[in-house]
């Protein structure tokens, strides 16, 4: 088989299993009632896209306590620092400058990211809805261990043949971007403050992760024209939870709720598995998709028809903002000139 071929098959296995993984997981989670359906599904397709082998079991658990850990740290630091944003805010910042940081190296690999989703999420949670931050950690718990079960089952339907067993090369090793670290921190620092000033937890939670998302995507040395098909692609993840969520509604059943989520994840997961430069891209439009739509028939309060178009808006707001301010915030003094080339 040549090399190509080869490829091309890896692509389509590891998109099966980041499909299957979805789908079945978004389903289960919305058949149980779970509070934040589209979290387990989310980690799983970044465990999925993060390698062509399932994690070891030493590996799996590494990730699994890092990632509670920061979540039982940050709801403990969430109660007490609530009323003082000012010892807060820095502390999340500091939380976050350290990911930005791992993602500089190219270190870390999808628990860098899935360390800011909880970043994000424990605070958000715990200061706009009282009545969800006693169960922050069990929707950690579930989410990881459903992601891990997830991949795992995956790997054994769709597996890699035995000649494809070895991954590819590690990824290369930069040394850390602290002025990049730094700006993005601050990005995403200020969606997060934008946020806590929000009381619609629905429409709010969307706007840091999407920035998160966008960030860990964004190269300020591409082109413009690249940074703005970034965004258009990124914002076609949330039209596309727009238009499922109105099929949704014609039609309202678990079987819709997984053929809507299988064919998202066959559309974008599939192509977030080539090894290309884009890959981040399209996994970031599967992130947004999962976000709205997991949100979309999430049993949080608020009418979920009446703030979906909001939702929507606040992306494109979302992606605009991060856009705009990584070019005034970039430490490259070309940034401007490059990213308006």
């Amino acid at each position: 088989m040549s090399t190509d071929s080869a490829a091309v098959a890896e692509q389509k296995r590891k998109g099966l299993r980041v499909a299957f993984a979805v789908s079945v997981g978004f389903t289960f989670a919305v058949f149980s009632g779970a509070i934040v359906p589209f979290l387990g599904p989310l980690f799983a397709a970044q465990f999925l896209l993060g390698s062509a082998q399932p994690m070891p079991l030493r590996k799996t658990i590494g990730a699994a306590l890092v990632i509670l850990l920061t979540g039982i740290a940050l709801m403990a630091l969430t109660i007490l620092t609530a009323e003082h944003p000012l010892v807060l805010l820095p502390m999340l910042g500091l939380v976050y400058f350290s990911c930005f940081v791992a993602q500089s190296t190219g270190k870390g690999g999808p628990a860098v990211f899935l360390v800011l989703v909880v970043a994000i999420i424990v605070p958000l949670l715990g200061i706009l809805n009282k009545e969800l931050a006693s169960s922050i950690l069990f929707i950690l718990v579930s989410g990881v261990l459903s992601a891990t079960v997830l991949a795992w089952i995956a790997h054994a339907i769709f597996p890699e043949p035995p000649a494809q067993s070895a991954d590819g090369p590690p990824p290369e090793e930069r040394p850390p971007a602290l002025g990049r670290a730094l700006a993005n921190t601050a990005i995403l620092l200020a969606s997060v403050v934008i946020c806590l000033t929000n009381d619609n937890l629905n429409a709010a939670a969307v706007i840091p992760i999407t920035v998160a998302s966008l960030l860990g995507q964004l190269d300020l040395a591409a082109s413009g024209r690249a940074a703005v098909g970034l965004v258009i692609v990124n914002l076609f993840g949330g039209v596309l939870a727009s238009l499922a969520y109105a099929i949704l509604d014609l039609r309202p059943s678990l079987f819709t709720i997984f053929i809507i989520v299988l064919v998202a994840a066959l559309l974008l997961g599939g192509r977030a598995a080539a090894p290309s430069k884009d890959a981040p891209v399209f996994a970031g439009a599967l992130t947004i998709f999962l976000i709205l739509f997991g949100l979309g028939v999430s049993p949080l309060p608020g009418s979920a028809a009446e703030s979906f178009a909001t939702r929507i808006l606040y992306v494109g707001m979302a992606l605009v903002f991060t856009l705009l301010f990584a070019v005034l915030l970039s430490p490259r003094k070309s940034g401007m000139k490059q990213i308006l080339a």
